[in-house]
């Protein structure tokens, strides 16, 4: 529509989610590649973007290369990566409560004498014994760090959370929804990165994807493929025009408007 056109003619990147938007487990979704190519061709900045905690950006990198993608390592932002950024930039030293790939993703951060503990999906740290020297570090006056606290179909990351956080710390959460994760996003943009409304995020989860970079101040929308159920835009109220069947419609519909 006109009024589609007019909201999305300012569009100077894209992000782009990755499990259930640009791939389905191991199979990529039909004619993402070709979408992808075509935002390069448009000289669109783009962004990839996961919530994941579990894989490393080499990891992701690998999967993305293996199912066809033309994709630069530097193009992947991660919750991890954010996570990082926040480590240093507050001078942390971690306890890292995170898979062996995703403690990759902290190589050369100084770990002696934790004052912060970063907790993502990692099953092995949650036991009784992990747990409880976290809880100890935390009591010490240790930082949480959670980077992410989403609820899954299954016992996920924020349930783990949501334990040390009974010794009454409010944990600091890096990954979507949050709008820190929009922010420093779109900072990574490269140059000067991207202004928020000039930003587009393309994703299967109506609250973490599109309701969190409305949110942030972009705009959003939502893919039928993925986790996407009959009736989610209505969560959050979103246009219909901002719903379509896959990402492939929805580069179709972000270069008609910027070439309009």
């Amino acid at each position: 529509s006109a009024r589609m056109s007019r909201m999305l003619k300012n569009i100077k990147a894209v992000l782009v989610d990755l499990s259930g938007t640009l791939h389905i487990g191991d199979t990529a979704v039909h004619g993402a590649q070709d979408a992808i190519a075509k935002l390069r061709n448009h000289r669109l900045k783009i962004k990839f973007v996961t919530n994941t905690t579990k894989e490393s950006l080499r990891s992701l990198h690998s999967r993305l290369q293996r199912l066809g993608f033309d994709i630069d390592p530097d193009e992947i932002y991660s919750s991890l990566t954010s996570a990082r950024r926040v480590v240093e930039e507050q001078h942390l030293r971690p306890h890292l409560m995170l898979s062996d790939s995703a403690r990759e993703d902290f190589d050369g951060v100084n770990v002696v004498h934790p004052n912060a503990v970063v907790m993502g999906l990692s099953p092995d740290h949650f036991n009784y014994d992990e747990m409880n020297h976290a809880m100890a570090l935390l009591m010490g006056g240790a930082k949480l760090i959670a980077i992410n606290k989403v609820r899954g179909m299954s016992l996920g990351t924020g349930a783990f959370v949501a334990a040390l956080e009974y010794v009454n710390v409010e944990s600091i959460v890096i990954g979507k929804p949050q709008k820190i994760f929009f922010f420093v996003a779109a900072l990574s943009m490269g140059g000067c990165g991207c202004p928020l409304y000039g930003c587009v995020m393309i994703g299967d989860d109506v609250r973490d994807d599109v309701g969190g970079a409305i949110e942030a101040g972009m705009m959003g929308m939502l893919v039928r493929s993925g986790k996407y159920r009959a009736g989610d835009e209505m969560k959050i109220g979103l246009s219909s025009e901002l719903v379509v069947e896959d990402v492939r419609a929805a580069v179709k519909v972000v270069l008609a408007s910027v070439g309009s």
